[in-house]
C-alpha cells in the first residue's frame, strides 16, 4: 500500500472519529473452548489455534503456548504499526524483520517459589530494517511505532483486567 492509498483509507476514519469520539471506541473479543486434557482452542479468524502447556510447565510441545502467542501478537502488531508509520511518513523500507523476546521464570506459574513472578518480567522488541532512510527518520519511525503499537502500549500500561464466571 502506498502513502496516498493509506491516507485515502484512514483520513475518512480520522474525520469520523474527530466528529464522533464515541464511534472510535469498540470492543474486540476472543473466545476459547476448553479442549481435551489441558488445552484450549481459540478461533483466530483464519484458523483454530490449540493452546496448551509450555514444555517448561509439563507440556509435550505439540500445542501452542499462550506466552508464545502473546509475543507473536506483539511482533505482528509492532510490524504492522511500523509499516503503517513508515508508509504514512514516506520512509522507504526495502525489507525488515521484527524479533520479540520475553523473559519468564517458570517457578512462579508452577508455584515453586512465591518470590518468583508469574508472567513476563522483560520483553524486548528489536527491528532489523533495510532502508536508506536517515538515522533521524529511523529514530522517528521507532518512536512512533512504540507510541502507536496497540499490543505494546497495552502491555506497557497494564489495563484493568478482571476474571469472572458468567
Amino acid at each position: 500500500m502506498e502513502r496516498d492509498e493509506l491516507r485515502a483509507v484512514q483520513d475518512p476514519l480520522k474525520e469520523r472519529y474527530r466528529d464522533d469520539p464515541g464511534g472510535a471506541r469498540i470492543t474486540l473479543s476472543a473466545e476459547g473452548v476448553l479442549g481435551e486434557g489441558i488445552s484450549c482452542s481459540v478461533a483466530t479468524g483464519r484458523a483454530l489455534a490449540d493452546a496448551g502447556l509450555h514444555p517448561a510447565t509439563g507440556g509435550d510441545g505439540t500445542l501452542l503456548c499462550s506466552g508464545d502467542m502473546l509475543l507473536e501478537a506483539l511482533a505482528a502488531c509492532a510490524g504492522v504499526t511500523l509499516r503503517a508509520v513508515a508508509t504514512s511518513l514516506g520512509i522507504p523500507l526495502r525489507a525488515g524483520r521484527v524479533r520479540v523476546e520475553g523473559d519468564l521464570d517458570f517457578r512462579g506459574t508452577l508455584s515453586v517459589s512465591k518470590d518468583a513472578p508469574v508472567g513476563f518480567t522483560a520483553i524486548r522488541v528489536v527491528f532489523d530494517l533495510d532502508s536508506d532512510a536517515s538515522d533521524e527518520d529511523l529514530a522517528t519511525l521507532m518512536r512512533l511505532t512504540e507510541r502507536y503499537c496497540v499490543v505494546g502500549r497495552t502491555l506497557s500500561q497494564s489495563p484493568d483486567l478482571s476474571f469472572a464466571r458468567s
